[in-house]
């Protein structure tokens, strides 16, 4: 097959491109340090990988338990903020009901400022 070289590349006309019988014996008659390179390359890449995976699981392993920590301190605070919620709607009562039969509330209120005394704070009294 007839093959044109463009800029380091060979554009090969026809349907099938096969290497040429000179490329393949190229190929085939390889060093053996080319060989002992190549074989130290493709473990080192593999090494890499599954240090890289190793790292990725243990990231994944690291949010996951986070995520669970969240989820249950999510689930605690929202006990808390229920509990807190009861606990205002029954103090709301406590003082509804204090209210409809405080005297200080059903009387006027006439505060009177009274002198200083030891401890320097002023007390206002209703009277």
């Amino acid at each position: 097959m007839a093959g044109v070289r463009v800029s380091g590349s060979i554009f090969q006309r026809g349907s099938a491109s096969t290497p040429s019988e000179s490329e393949q014996d190229s190929s085939q008659v390889q060093s053996p340090e080319l060989d002992d390179r190549k074989v130290r390359r493709r473990e080192k890449n593999r090494v890499a990988a599954q240090r890289s995976r190793k790292k990725q699981t243990q990231k994944a392993d690291s949010l996951h338990k986070e995520y669970e920590c969240l989820e249950q301190e999510n689930g605690c605070l929202k006990k808390e903020v229920a509990k807190l919620a009861e606990e205002v709607k029954r103090l709301s009562g406590v003082l509804k009901a204090h209210e409809q039969i405080c005297p200080l509330l059903l009387r006027p209120v006439n505060l009177v400022t009274m002198p200083r005394t030891t401890d320097g704070i002023p007390h206002c009294l209703p009277r």
